[in-house]
């Protein structure tokens, strides 16, 4: 059998990128981006947490163009955002500011300003409501006051539930950063292992949410990690503010979604040791076990990654020796982004010819030379 290379031309380039062109945009029934922001909103602020851009219309013009696909249209909104100078630095923002819609905690009953469920499909059932195929659902009745809390009124700020915890002595406080450096950015500067706290928390909240699933999950059920409890789950909206050019004081200009997960692990049940990347931070569980938080947080709404994260967090900051993958830092990081993961599999779609060719000559050599041995 013979073997040749083909050559291939820009024609056939061209038309298939006319076959997409026309099945995006010549449909009986064609997708406004507005539809795309009002009815798919999760799949929105997949797009935009894994794309590192926060924009409605272009993460929904990604999507539409992706054909609903989140990797490819993340990968568009990372292409886009390498053109976009950067113009400023925002102030820190802290979950104590956040403007809360949903705020859980599953280890305690009773937290401080109490739980607010808001929009949440934990209790539904997963049952296809067929209503939904022809008209708009009724919008249902109002419950009594949707907004109202245990204590009557809604407080501006949020208490963090931890803080409960750091209070009573519980919580292992980790060394404060003493350093003026910028912290390290993923987007500007290649990866280097050991890596800082800082630099993870940036890779995870970028990390594709059903890699990240699959790995908390396996370290859930023995392969690393540990099972700790949320604390607090909150989503609502952060404060971004910037320097005011002439008072040189921090003003908002605006909020930006986001779901953040607490998630405290140890006490009698803790890891013997953590650390914290390059950082001196070192817990020795002795007479007095205290709790570590790890942390998670993800733009838009999307609880299943945030969680995911939190748990990762938490893995990567043990110092043990099991050798479970999710406790390997250079493994997760690299493995949960998505434009790298599909990348690195796609690729085996395009021209491997001469790659294949001479596998094809080694192996017809080798077996040349054990048909000799077997002769001779």
């Amino acid at each position: 059998m013979g073997y040749s290379s083909v050559r291939g031309g820009m024609d056939a380039i061209e038309h298939a990128e006319t076959l997409i062109a026309a099945q995006v945009t010549d449909s009986d029934h064609p997708v406004a981006l507005p539809q795309v922001t009002d009815h798919v909103e999760l799949l929105l602020d997949q797009v935009m947490g894994e794309g590192g851009v926060y924009d409605l219309d272009l993460g929904a013009l990604a999507v539409k163009q992706a054909e609903g696909d989140p990797i490819e249209a993340g990968f568009l909104l990372r292409a886009y955002r390498t053109t976009l100078p950067r113009v400023g630095y925002s102030f820190p923002s802290s979950g104590r500011q956040m403007r809360i819609l949903r705020r859980v905690s599953s280890a305690f009953r009773d937290i401080p300003g109490g739980q607010v469920l808001g929009r949440t499909r934990d209790y539904t059932q997963r049952l296809l409501d067929f209503t939904l195929r022809d008209t708009p659902p009724k919008t249902p009745a109002p419950i009594g006051d949707i907004d109202a809390l245990p204590s009557g009124a809604a407080p501006e700020e949020f208490p963090l539930v931890i803080d409960t915890l750091r209070a009573d002595g519980l919580m292992h406080e980790a060394p404060r950063r003493t350093s003026d450096d910028e912290p390290f950015d993923v987007t500007r500067e290649p990866l280097r292992f050991p890596s800082t706290r800082a630099a993870r928390l940036q890779v995870l909240a970028r990390g594709e949410t059903g890699a990240m699933l699959s790995l908390a999950y396996a370290g859930m059920r023995g392969y690393g990690g540990a099972h700790g409890y949320i604390a607090e789950l909150r989503y609502g909206d952060l404060p971004v503010q910037i320097s005011h050019p002439i008072t040189g004081g921090p003003v908002r200009i605006g909020w930006v979604p986001v779901t953040e997960c607490y998630q405290v692990v140890g006490g009698d049940e803790g890891a013997q040791h953590t650390h914290d990347g390059t950082e001196d931070h070192e817990h020795v569980q002795g007479e007095n076990p205290e709790y570590v938080v790890s942390y998670g947080i993800v733009v838009g709404r999307n609880e299943r990654k945030a969680i995911s994260m939190s748990i990762l967090d938490g893995s990567l900051k043990k110092a043990t020796k099991s050798g479970a993958a999710i406790e390997d830092e250079e493994y997760v990081m690299y493995h949960i982004d998505s434009i790298e993961a599909m990348g690195f599999v796609e690729h085996l779609k395009l021209p491997h010819y001469v790659d294949f060719v001479a596998s094809v000559q080694r192996t017809s050599k080798v077996r040349e030379l054990v048909a000799a041995a077997r002769r001779g």
